[in-house]
């Protein structure tokens, strides 16, 4: 099995009909803590960051990391995606599924127009091009009904369910389609 930190990265930006995945740069600094101060994006996540940690602790180039990806509509950060090791997360860790957890956030006003689907389905199928036959993990609340139509979306399938940080939680795979399959 491959680490995915040992792709290339940066890759070139990935454009889809909408959108641009591209790497962080110093302008998407202000996105980055709104999105992470947001008491609307922390809903399932624990909550809002303190704005002042935020402007303390953001580096002047946020995200710059292997599978980090700024969503960008029309020249403007709206969210970000990170394809990060499954195993140094927080919490429920399965590396017997996959070494890679998808992770996206949105700022509020990109909400409901199909961008997290867009960009998510970018990020998976470069993911799949560069690591053929690697899958990808997802957590994600079972009240989190946006997350959850998401995750069915992209293909991702359950493998449990389980109890953590007083809530339900939700995990699953996601299988790229290998030439053999």
């Amino acid at each position: 099995m491959t680490d995915p930190r040992a792709l290339a990265w940066p890759p070139a930006p990935i454009k889809t009909e909408r959108l641009v995945l591209r790497e962080s740069e110093a302008r998407d600094r202000p996105a980055v803590i709104e999105l992470n101060a947001s008491p609307q994006v922390g809903t399932y996540l624990g909550g809002p960051q303190p704005r002042a940690e935020l402007e303390r602790t953001v580096p002047e180039v946020p995200g710059q990391r292997p599978g980090f990806f700024v969503i960008d509509l029309d020249g403007a950060m709206i969210g970000t995606i990170m394809l990060g090791p499954h195993a140094e997360g927080l919490g429920h860790v399965r590396p017997d599924v996959g070494k890679t957890e998808l992770g996206y956030l949105l700022l509020p006003q990109a909400w409901g127009h199909g961008y997290a689907t867009e960009a998510c389905a970018a990020a998976l199928g470069w993911f799949a091009d560069a690591l053929p036959g690697e899958a990808v993990v997802l957590r994600t609340q079972t009240a989190n009904g946006r997350s959850m139509r998401l995750a069915a979306t992209l293909g991702f399938t359950e493998v449990e369910r389980y109890e953590d940080y007083g809530a339900e939680q939700w995990f699953g795979v996601w299988r790229s389609l290998t030439p053999s399959d």
